[in-house]
């Protein structure tokens, strides 16, 4: 909000002193300028003795945000399941977390669309049951004690979380993760009554550099969720049974850290198809892998399982079978708008001429994946160090640079989409490819 808009506000507001929802209005027009104390001003002097009960909600909010929780505990002291999450907010801003999770709990129980994770961690409150009950344990017989250190080295949490934001395009297959995954960890109260568990599988599919590994990070970081990328290379082992102990304790180690994602790329390596493994010792390796997923001995209550694969088709089909992987999203190469949102975020903190248009550049790039598009800009700044180097000072990149890129950058997504179509068309059985035909339809590939 502009100066002359807030000082018409309050001239207004003096006129009107007991007008709470125009008090409303300046305090959060001073919050959002970030100027608390001109809002704790305000809120010293208002009168809010005719405020309806939405409003003194939103009035504890603002009690909270300038510092005063005692005000807010005033403020908002009815029993709505509202009024008892702002005051768990007071009561931890008090210091007093004892107070702040009974009322928490006390909310979630009215209503669990409330429920608040990131609260629920600062009032050092777990909220996610993970006992296996009355459930017998799986044993693991191992000749010594390296697998759980191999698993602590395998499974290295993500040093930087990412959300959505950092991801591009793909707006469809966010709301789907959004739907179907990340809602049931932020709201797991609410999914238990509706006998909906909190983790499961996940598989992503789709051509290779459009996103999936991306996507999976981010998806973890929208969970608030600890994020652990598998090094499938490291779990197999030449020992018979090794591979199988390995896998076993990285399952062990993520259910000891719900939330918790374990993201497991080119799946098709330990989960391919056991018809075509002539080794017994691979077949062990799906089997093990399954019976980790099913959960069977052990409780998989806050573990997700993601799985990314360029070759679906190669994937055992029993991991699709419900309670499995039984979500599959296909990762599609970008659209124009993605692709724009794409090189934005390629382009930006780079020096860049005032002749670069985006939505020409998203246009010719049709087919890129988000690799391909990495490849198109980082060969442009080739392009411009070069130029930079010649005429001794630096020279952004242009216009040009992207042209002459364009023609040396090809798509590497048209090889897997032509692959992709042929098992649609005539592998299509159960409709697990329909999302790639109504693809290539809308992009003219089919």
């Amino acid at each position: 909000m502009d100066d002359d808009t807030l000082r018409s506000l309050k001239v207004a507001y003096a006129a009107t002193p007991r007008n709470v929802k125009l008090f409303l209005v300046l305090a959060n027009a001073h919050l959002e300028r970030s100027e608390p104390e001109e809002a704790r001003v305000l809120l010293e002097g208002a009168d809010l003795t005719n405020a309806e009960t939405e409003d003194r909600h939103a009035v504890a909010e603002i009690c909270i945000a300038v510092g005063q929780p005692e005000g807010a505990l005033r403020i908002a002291a009815d029993d709505s399941a509202e009024a008892l999450v702002l005051q768990a907010r007071a009561h931890l801003a008090l210091g007093d977390t004892e107070s702040g999770r009974s009322v928490y709990r006390r909310a979630v129980q009215l209503n669990p669309t409330l429920e608040d994770p990131e609260l629920a961690e600062s009032l050092a409150m777990k909220i996610r049951d993970v006992a296996g009950g009355d459930r017998p344990r799986l044993r693991v017989i191992s000749k010594d004690d390296t697998v759980d250190a191999e698993a602590e080295n395998l499974l290295v949490p993500d040093p930087e979380p990412v959300d959505f934001s950092r991801v591009g395009g793909l707006d469809e297959v966010k709301k789907q993760i959004h739907r179907k995954i990340i809602l049931p960890f932020q709201k797991p109260s609410l999914f238990r009554r509706f006998r909906k568990r909190v983790g499961g599988g996940i598989l992503l599919y789709g051509p290779p550099g459009c996103g999936k590994t991306l996507l999976a990070r981010a998806t973890a970081g929208e969970c608030k969720a600890t994020f652990y990328n598998v090094a499938i290379a490291e779990v197999l082992d030449m020992y018979i049974g090794e591979s199988e102990q390995k896998l076993h304790a990285l399952f062990e180690k993520a259910r000891t850290t719900v939330p918790a994602v374990i993201f497991f790329d080119e799946l098709e390596a330990l989960g391919g198809k056991r018809q075509f493994n002539r080794e017994a010792t691979s077949s062990k390796l799906v089997s093990q892998f399954l019976a980790e997923m099913d959960g069977f001995a052990q409780n998989n209550e806050g573990v997700l399982v993601l799985g990314a694969t360029n070759v679906p088709w190669a994937v055992d089909a029993a991991f699709r079978r419900p309670g499995r992987f039984d979500r599959v999203l296909f990762v599609p190469p970008p659209d124009r708008p993605g692709r724009r949102t794409i090189l934005e975020i390629l382009l930006k903190d780079r020096p860049c001429a005032d002749d670069i248009d985006l939505g020409e550049f998203s246009r010719l790039s049709s087919g890129y994946s988000g690799a391909d598009l990495e490849n198109l800009v980082e060969t442009a700044a080739d392009s411009a160090i070069e130029a930079s180097i010649e005429a001794g000072h630096e020279r952004a990149i242009c216009a040009d640079d992207l042209r002459q890129a364009v023609t040396e950058v090809r798509p590497t997504t048209l090889e897997w989409l032509t692959t992709a179509r042929n098992y649609a068309r005539y592998a299509n059985e159960a409709g697990h490819y329909d999302e790639v035909l109504d693809f290539l339809k809308r992009h003219g590939r089919s």
